[in-house]
């Protein structure tokens, strides 16, 4: 059953023991940070990066890269939620349903 709040998911298909990577744009400079949320049973955060792309020191903006291996065959759902330091309701919501297949196809 989908949930309303999927209706804009984005799809990732993937093998069990397969790694597969979310990049997001995350502002520092403001605060800004996403939070992945997810069934640690299922999926596992092998990294996460941040990849500085602008070129002013007082603007700390970017890339934000997390890689996650599929553990168990399923579909499974991912989101990220942008925080603000100084908020307690996230800014921002990007959710991922992942598609773990059997096997290593």
């Amino acid at each position: 059953m989908m949930r309303e709040l999927d209706r804009d998911a984005k799809t990732i298909t993937t093998h069990a023991g397969g790694t597969f990577s979310i990049h997001l744009w995350e502002d520092r400079t403001r605060g800004e940070m996403w939070v992945p949320s997810y069934d640690s049973t299922a999926l596992a955060m092998v990294s996460e990066d941040f990849l500085r792309t602008v070129s002013n020191n007082a603007v700390d903006s970017g890339r934000r890269s997390f890689e996650f291996r599929a553990v168990l065959p399923g579909t499974h759902r991912l989101v990220f939620e942008k925080h603000m330091g100084w908020k307690f309701t996230a800014e921002d919501r990007r959710v991922f349903l992942i598609g773990v297949e059997n096997g290593t196809s």
